[in-house]
């Protein structure tokens, strides 16, 4: 029920500000692009899935070459659109992928510990990306203003983020399972799945310790990966202020896209982020000195952008499904087919 309220809500508030602003001036602001503007928009968009795809690839070990990379990518595209659309802290897609992963032969302690790996390097790039940012906006914006106050308190929850990712990754070196089955344990609860799988998830355990005591340089590489494709959020930023006819530096672009990544992390109890997002976008916007306008119109290209992009990954979904099926059938005939001694 909760969900639908926020889901309500955030709609809301976004018509709210389409009506504030004018529809008729955000459609002006649109129809001056044109559908090859559209195309170019979407550029930075495919290089973040391919790089963040290969930062999964780094990560994953011997397996990743039974995977084919366009695979791989299908894959994390299709568990993209669960994290976009559910309320789960962009969380509730890992499970899929690891799932998916299974019917490329890779085990699923291989597969489940890759995908908790990946997702701590990418959530470490993440932090430093908007490190980054908030450093940019100081120097962009100063200290006194309103935007430079903002600023700050976005440092102090940077701060306790990376306290978090810290604790995160030690979690994982003594057994993240582990550790979760004797918090419930503590509790007094009894949850069937966790104590019916508890040998699996002690076997994903063992793989992320080995993998953090034997691939270090791999890890590394693959936050310096993750780094790269959170790049290409900022240069999405450039091109859309720049369409857009504002003045498009690549310095506030750089702190633009890095406060948007930590606007959108912060609302994750929202779906999709909706109204939240796209209310920090236009008051993010204006702190740089943009207009209404362009800063609404900016929040609605970057949701044309994940439109998009939920429609390849439902299609990614679909099509991994039924080639699953297919090689499962085809295994099922073989063994119908098999001669008998």
């Amino acid at each position: 029920m909760l969900r639908y309220f926020l889901l309500a809500l955030g709609l809301a508030v976004l018509g709210l500000l389409i009506w504030h602003i004018g529809p008729g001036n955000i459609y002006e602001a649109a129809t001056q692009l044109g559908p090859m503007a559209l195309l170019v928009i979407l550029i930075p968009s495919v290089m973040m899935y391919i790089i963040e795809a290969y930062g999964w690839k780094v990560v994953l070990g011997r397996s990743a070459q039974a995977v084919p990379f366009w695979r791989l990518l299908a894959i994390r595209t299709a568990g993209e659109v669960v994290n976009m659309t559910t309320p789960t802290a962009y969380l509730g897609g890992e499970p899929l992928k690891a799932y998916l992963l299974t019917k490329s032969n890779v085990p699923m302690a291989e597969g489940a510990a890759s995908v908790v790996i990946a997702k701590t390097t990418m959530t470490i790039a993440e932090v430093f990306y908007i490190l980054v940012g908030i450093v940019l906006g100081f120097l962009i914006l100063g200290t006194g203003s309103s935007a430079g106050q903002t600023v700050t308190a976005a440092l102090l929850s940077v701060g306790v983020l990376v306290c978090s990712i810290a604790g995160f990754v030690f979690i994982q070196r003594r057994g993240l399972f582990a550790s979760i089955l004797a918090i419930v344990r503590k509790l007094g609860l009894r949850i069937g799945f966790l104590e019916s799988q508890e040998e699996h998830l002690r076997s994903i355990d063992r793989t992320i310790q080995d993998y953090y005591k034997d691939h270090q340089r791999a890890f590394y590489a693959s936050i310096g990966v993750y780094f790269f494709g959170w790049m290409a959020e900022s240069v999405e930023v450039f091109i859309i202020i720049y369409y857009l006819g504002g003045p498009a530096s690549l310095l506030s672009a750089f702190s633009i896209g890095a406060l948007a990544v930590f606007i959108k992390g912060g609302s994750f109890f929202i779906p999709g982020s909706l109204g939240a997002q796209d209310g920090g976008n236009l008051l993010l916007l204006q702190a740089f000195g943009y207009s209404d306008v362009t800063g609404l119109t900016f929040a609605l290209l970057r949701r044309f952008r994940e439109l998009v992009w939920i429609g390849i990954g439902l299609m990614c979904l679909a099509t991994i499904g039924k080639s699953a099926k297919a090689e499962a059938e085809v295994l099922r005939e073989a063994g119908e087919n098999r001669p008998t001694v």
